[in-house]
């Protein structure tokens, strides 16, 4: 982050939206934008906010298998490939 060019108020914005937009997509960095001296939100590119969208979905996938984990809540990987296999089976009948 370049202070400096990486938070601007929101004063800036409104008078400088296209270039905002401009600079967060060639540099793939946020601006912070505050208000009465107090950071109030972030603008991000949105290749840059799908992967951080990506990245949650991934994050919140990953704890849901550690509960099950911890819960005891596993199938054998034969009995799965089993089911798998019997399901494969009974669609393309």
């Amino acid at each position: 982050m370049n202070i400096k060019e990486d938070i601007k108020p929101i004063s800036y914005i409104k008078s400088h939206a296209a270039d905002i937009l401009k600079y967060i997509n060639e540099k793939r960095r946020p601006i912070i934008i505050t208000q009465n001296g107090e950071a109030k939100g972030v603008f991000i590119d949105s290749d840059s906010y799908q992967n951080m969208k990506n990245t949650m979905s991934l994050m919140k996938m990953l704890l849901l298998a550690e509960a099950q984990v911890s819960r005891g809540a596993t199938v054998d990987h034969d009995e799965m490939f089993k089911e798998f296999e019997k399901k494969f089976e009974d669609a393309a009948q």
